[in-house]
């Protein structure tokens, strides 16, 4: 089944509902922080990540690869983000609204939706269909320029874009699996990346000789004083960069474990950690022991 067939059963859907899409152009210019420009144009970004073997979390070349962030939320940026500082950030009654792009054929629509459906069973935040009425909501839609993986962290207001690169002659891009849709939607939903903690040269190495001189930046770890940490370093995050993020070359890691690791960082499910991650900034756990105990034991048996 092709997508025009899709894109007719969707608008009659919607027209049903009384609910109009917006126009989504093809471009996009998602904001960099300041301090962390890397120099050169978007267009040179690209060419430089040109190569179809380069992941498509880095082929975007935003802040980290794949992070849509702009200044104010640069300047205070932890694991996840502080509600006390942006609650404006906060997804709001652990309610996300979104919408998914007709234009995605049926096998990838599946896909996004199962890693929306992980995310509501392993946690108390719930993703729900957009009504047309809600005026903050995702749109999970096939960005063409920046292609890739990306996403803005926490709610940015309005229309929000996660986009999502279907498969192509050149692989399988964002979709295939459930894991890089569900860690651009924990971007969306205001968590980091796991080898930027401020503790983070403890477990592992940074060979800032082996990545592309231009995305070094990249590497920076979170200053010690905007850190906070209840779970310990996750090697096995969904959120963690892979060995050979923004490498130079076939064999040459640009990050390396200090302490024996099965991995460094995957695409398949949250972690355990992620799990109990997501559900703490979002006060899934609780005070209630019952409450507390259910989401303990859902990440812990559903977990990596």
């Amino acid at each position: 089944m092709k997508y025009p067939f899709l894109i007719l059963v969707y608008s009659i859907v919607c027209q049903g509902r009384g609910i109009n899409l917006p126009t989504i152009p093809e471009i996009q210019h998602p904001p960099v922080p300041e301090d962390a420009q890397i120099g050169f144009t978007a267009e040179d970004a690209e060419k430089l990540l040109a190569d179809p073997e380069i992941d498509p979390e880095v082929r975007p070349g935003l802040f980290q690869g794949d992070m849509a962030i702009n200044d104010e939320t640069y300047g205070d940026w932890r694991v996840g983000l502080r509600w006390d500082v942006f609650p404006d950030k906060l997804w709001k009654n652990r309610t996300v609204p979104y919408v998914i792009s007709p234009l995605y054929e049926t096998e990838h629509y599946i896909t996004i939706y199962k890693a929306i459906t992980t995310i509501n069973h392993m946690t108390c935040i719930k993703f729900r269909p957009w009504d047309g009425k809600a005026k903050d909501y995702l749109l999970i839609w096939p960005i063409k320029y920046p292609r890739g993986c990306w996403s803005y962290v926490g709610k940015n207001g309005g229309a929000q874009i996660v986009s999502l690169q279907p498969p192509d002659d050149t692989g399988p891009n964002c979709l295939g699996g459930e894991g890089r849709p569900i860690h651009e939607l924990m971007h969306a939903l205001g968590v980091f990346h796991e080898q930027s903690r401020a503790d983070r040269d403890k477990f592992i190495k940074v060979h800032l000789e082996n990545v592309i001189p231009e995305f070094k930046s990249n590497f920076d770890k979170q200053s010690l004083a905007n850190t906070t940490y209840q779970f310990e370093y996750d090697f096995d995050s969904i959120m963690h960069y892979g060995k050979n993020f923004f490498s130079i070359g076939k064999g040459k890691p640009t990050i390396t474990a200090k302490y024996p690791a099965e991995r460094l960082g995957q695409r398949k499910m949250m972690s355990k950690t992620d799990c109990l991650k997501l559900n703490d900034l979002y006060g899934c756990l609780g005070k209630a022991p019952r409450y507390n105990r259910r989401y303990y034991t859902i990440c812990n048996i559903m977990g990596l």
